[in-house]
């Protein structure tokens, strides 16, 4: 049986992760092992970024929506709630627009938990 060699096939794969690999430094990006191996660690570390980053995202609305719910005599926990209560259904991202952009706005929207909250309890 004739032997196949990878050819064709195998400088395709092969140049596609150096040129992944390009700007990396030493032999990270002229080696196809040690590229390979920096290539999926840098994928890898992408991945778990983009996540990480949702996360963060998260935690600094919940940080900008309690400031405001400070100025406004509330907490975020009250907030929210009030909010729930009140079938306010705004996210966090626009709530956190909201308190930035319109803080008029967000104290009317405080004003209506703060309400729903007083029928809540009564």
């Amino acid at each position: 049986m004739a032997r196949v060699k990878g050819g064709y096939t195998t400088r395709r794969r092969r140049k596609k992760v150096l040129k992944l690999a390009k700007g990396y430094f030493g032999s990270k990006h002229l080696l196809y092992r040690t590229a390979h191996e920096q290539v999926m660690h840098s994928l890898k570390y992408a991945y778990n970024d983009r996540k990480d980053l949702k996360s963060n995202m998260r935690k600094l609305w919940i940080a900008r929506i309690n400031a405001a719910a400070r100025m406004n005599d509330m907490t975020y926990s009250t907030l929210m709630h009030g909010l729930k209560v009140a079938n306010i259904g705004v996210n966090r991202k626009m709530l956190s627009e909201i308190a930035i952009q319109d803080p008029k706005g967000f104290t009317t929207i405080c004003d209506k938990a703060k309400k729903a909250l007083e029928k809540d309890a009564a």
